[in-house]
């Protein structure tokens, strides 16, 4: 049947012999099919047709939808019995799809009105609003603290204005050029002569430690027999305890200045009615001597071994010299046992945590100080440092070299020291050349 109007040509052929059909029109029956290259009038531009497939095309997955979001309107009702959204109901796991923006808009409509800052149920809160709440909770520690570092201020600064207007100052320094490191003079003596009077008469001097910070090297501790044999500016030679008694503090300072080479830097001095005060206010001292004493002149009455003493025992302990068999060599020992004895009480914990303890140990020992008119409170502090350091395992300690214990001069004992080494031995002071730790001098 021939097809007029009605010919199916979809391929937009105009039906001319051999023309391709559309593969839904092809003749079955088994005809083969013209190629497209056959005919001299095909043109090579012709597109090719699409072969219609007879398998069926695989199908791709569905995409989730999301159920809507059910926006919930605002009621009446108050604040407290409205019901959050899906996308934030508490302990919904994944939240719903927040939906349009029209939408979202509705659903934050619903939680106007309620209080300021507050958060929709199943929200968690922002990190910085809740470190804000945790600065919050640590103001008041903070402000104990602050007040407690403003207190501790305070206090140290009436402290530091008590002991400088407590401090004794005497007349005491040369005025020699500088030498190297730091070099404090530190004299025990039964005078209060600059300070109070007591009464005594014919001050003397029964402890006279050179303390030196060299600028390299260890710290030294030198204890000068108070008989050594040494010449005195202006009053010829004696003995070294003798020029206290002559011109006090600043003759004492010229004396030492002259024997060692070292320029005195710091001059302290301590009355001996101040150690009874100051073993006392640190509640006693424990000190050892290996054997038995009974001395007159001393009072000193002693079982071999270590024992706590408190004021009059420790001087007497340290004044100690004829039962002695070493003399002045073993009073020295002596007086700087109790020395760093009495500093580790001064310097020990249960000092500065009792601030009562601390306030009867300074009022004591201020009592007992005399400085040179150039020391003050930072310099005692420095000054008690540099002790410490000394008696520490890394200092040297000692005595100047000695030639002979009993050097009789004009019918007196006296204590000769040696002519041929004191001048290096000084100078080794003075240079830290000696070896941490070690004893030197002493008797040749």
């Amino acid at each position: 049947m021939s097809n007029t109007g009605g010919d199916d040509r979809r391929d937009g052929s105009n039906g001319a012999p051999g023309a391709r059909r559309p593969p839904s029109i092809q003749p079955k029956g088994g005809v083969p099919r013209a190629s497209s290259r056959s005919g001299a009038g095909q043109s090579s531009s012709q597109p090719k047709p699409v072969r219609r497939s007879t398998r069926p095309a695989p199908q791709q997955p569905a995409a989730p939808v999301d159920p809507p979001t059910k926006v919930m309107k605002p009621t009446p009702a108050s604040s407290s019995s409205r019901v959050a959204p899906p996308s934030i109901q508490p302990g919904s796991r994944k939240p719903a799809t927040p939906g349009t923006a029209e939408q979202r808009a509705r659903a934050a409509e619903a939680y106007r009105g309620s209080e300021p800052g507050s958060t929709p149920p199943g929200t968690l809160q922002s990190p910085a609003r809740t470190s804000s709440k945790r600065r919050k909770k640590r103001r008041p520690v903070r402000t104990i603290l602050t007040a407690a570092l403003l207190v501790l201020v305070i206090g140290l600064g009436v402290t530091w204005v008590w002991v400088e207007s407590r401090l004794n100052h005497v007349d005491a320094l040369s005025g020699a050029a500088d030498t190297p490191g730091e070099t404090y003079l530190i004299v025990g003596s039964d005078s209060r002569d600059g300070w109070k009077d007591d009464g005594t008469e014919g001050a003397r001097t029964d402890t006279i430690m050179v303390l030196h910070k060299p600028e390299d090297g260890p710290v030294a501790l030198i204890s000068i027999p108070r008989d050594s044999y040494v010449e005195i500016p202006g009053n010829g030679s004696g003995k070294i305890n003798a020029a206290y008694a002559w011109g006090g503090a600043p003759l004492l300072v010229e004396t030492v200045e002259q024997l060692t080479g070292l320029t005195i830097d710091h001059y302290i001095e301590v009355g001996f009615s101040g150690v009874v005060g100051i073993v006392n206010a640190i509640g006693g001292v424990e000190l050892c001597l290996d054997y038995d004493v009974d001395d007159v002149k001393s009072h000193l009455e002693w079982k071999a071994g270590c024992h706590k003493v408190h004021g009059k025992k420790a001087l007497a302990f340290a004044r100690m010299r004829y039962s002695d068999p070493l003399g002045d060599i073993g009073r020295t020992q002596r007086q700087q046992q109790v020395i760093a004895a009495v500093a580790d009480g001064i310097l020990s914990p249960a000092t500065f945590l009792n601030p009562f303890r601390a306030y009867k140990i300074a009022d004591a020992g201020l009592d007992a100080f005399a400085v040179d008119e150039d020391t003050h409170t930072l310099d005692l502090v420095q000054a008690a440092l540099v002790f410490n350091s000394a008696r520490g395992s890394g200092a040297v300690t000692g005595t100047p070299p000695i030639a002979s214990m009993n050097y009789r001069v004009g019918g007196q004992s006296t204590v000769l020291l040696d002519p041929d080494t004191i001048d290096s031995f000084w100078d080794k002071i003075a240079n830290g050349e000696f070896e941490a730790g070690s004893e030197v001098g002493g008797v040749e």
